[in-house]
């Protein structure tokens, strides 16, 4: 059990405890807003960590992982992600057998099937990890993480003021899309992202306080701390109204792929799960995988925000795009695998990036010069096309990708390539990239409410 908390001992907060549980929304809007602050100052708190770890792993500031790798000799590139993964894993065994399980241990599983009580000392037990995998090299995204802390700041919050449990899971939700809004700088898609794939339905009830929330996080994180864009899109390049047709292509790419990608992953957990114990070894394994590829291809250490980057700016031979492509599958299915706490959000944009460059370099191997669009521009509705097909949440994939540009030229081929990814993923894989999670955690949420005496579901 919980142990209680008392809000009527601090002044105010009985008054606003009232105000929230009698739905009125000046109160409920004021909640989201402090929510959406809450959670951005979580996920600076999570980046800077990151920031001061590599620098202390490279002896200087080090720009991006990719930027530590490559200042590091063979043997620590080969090396360091399995130390990590180690460090990470023995955090991890502590977890599971010193805290006991209050709430859940995941923010989508407090919002979409829980309580909205997201346990405290395991979020925090679980972020130390992810610190550790993520700062010494996994192929994994750091958003993941950040997100958690974020909505873990609004569930103590709202238990502070005990909530009921749909009040809790609305301010739990408001959290997360200041995790998302802070991480990406997209506050439109941040809110989406909670209302189309952990709710299932764009609501008013719901959006509302969202969109508070992810205002109030951006207004922190862009307007306060100065924090810049993780990508840099280059200007869009639309030759003319007929080239919607290769973009319908790319969708069609993008929604045979990504069922193959998400079973790679899927199998990935499978195989190291079955093959590697105890824990600790099988995290170390997911980073010896990254550390031995890392030895030829640096690039695949961390989210690639820095190759997306120079892929979207500078020239890249289509050979490289497509070694480096395939590296960067595997490693994320070795960190993934193992159980290394990150987010695979982001190295799916990476997926989709590197998956449009090269059908855009195809085309224009194939088409007259000048009638197809840059390269570039191509790689940009791959990010979009990809995420829509693998989170079954298209109409987030194209906001994401439109704040991420700001050119209306580009709302076009994103929407018909999205669209087109999502209709054919759902078509061939059911399941998105979360809603097999989701479904797991409600069977074993079943389970455990009828193994549990009434009252001690948490």
């Amino acid at each position: 059990m919980f142990p209680p908390l008392k809000p009527w001992r601090v002044p105010g907060a009985a008054w606003v405890r009232r105000q929230l549980v009698a739905d009125r929304l000046p109160a409920t809007l004021l909640a989201a807003a402090v929510a959406g602050i809450l959670g951005a100052l979580a996920t600076v708190a999570f980046r800077e960590s990151l920031e001061f770890v590599q620098a202390w792993l490279g002896g200087a500031p080090a720009h991006g992982m990719v930027s530590l790798a490559r200042g590091l000799a063979w043997w620590e590139r080969l090396l360091l992600p399995a130390s990590g993964g180690v460090v990470a894993g023995l955090i991890l065994q502590w977890a599971n057998t010193r805290l006991p399980r209050r709430g859940a241990g995941d923010y989508m599983e407090a919002i979409a099937l829980g309580r909205g009580i997201v346990g405290l000392r395991q979020t925090l037990a679980r972020s130390m990890a992810s610190l550790s995998s993520i700062s010494s090299g996994a192929s994994i995204g750091r958003e993941g993480p950040m997100v958690q802390l974020a909505a873990m700041l609004s569930s103590v919050l709202g238990r502070f003021l005990v909530l009921p449990p749909g009040h809790l899971r609305l301010l739990v939700a408001c959290g997360a899309t200041a995790g998302i809004t802070a991480a990406y700088n997209a506050p439109i898609a941040g809110a989406l992202f909670v209302s189309e794939i952990v709710y299932g339905a764009v609501s008013s009830a719901t959006l509302v306080p969202l969109i508070v929330s992810s205002v109030a996080a951006n207004m922190v994180t862009r307007q306060l701390l100065n924090y810049d864009a993780v990508y840099h899109m280059p200007a869009f390049d639309f030759v003319s109204g007929w080239e919607v047709l290769n973009y319908l292509g790319l969708g069609l790419l993008a929604g045979v792929t990504a069922p193959y990608y998400l079973a790679l992953l899927d199998g990935a957990k499978q195989g190291f799960t079955r093959l590697v114990r105890p824990l600790w070894a099988r995290l170390a394994a997911g980073g010896l995988v990254v550390g031995a590829i890392s030895i030829g291809w640096p690039e695949v250490w961390g989210n690639g925000y820095s190759v997306v980057n120079s892929m979207l700016h500078q020239p890249w031979a289509w050979q490289a795009v497509a070694i480096l492509l395939l590296m960067k599958i595997v490693a994320t299915a070795g960190s993934v695998g193992s159980g290394a706490v990150g987010g695979i959000f982001t190295p799916t944009l990476f997926v989709g990036a590197a998956m449009g460059h090269l059908y855009g370099a195809a085309l224009h191997g194939m088409l007259p010069a000048g009638s197809v669009s840059s390269v570039s521009s191509y790689a940009v509705v791959g990010m979009g096309a990809l995420l829509a097909a693998s989170t079954h949440a298209p109409l987030m994939s194209i906001l994401m990708i439109f704040e991420m540009t700001l050119s209306y030229e580009a709302m076009l081929p994103l929407m018909l390539a999205c669209v087109t990814g999502f209709v054919i993923a759902r078509g061939l894989r059911p399941d998105s990239m979360y809603s097999r999670s989701l479904a797991r955690n409600r069977r074993v949420q079943a389970l455990l409410g009828a193994r549990l005496p009434k009252g001690r579901e948490d």
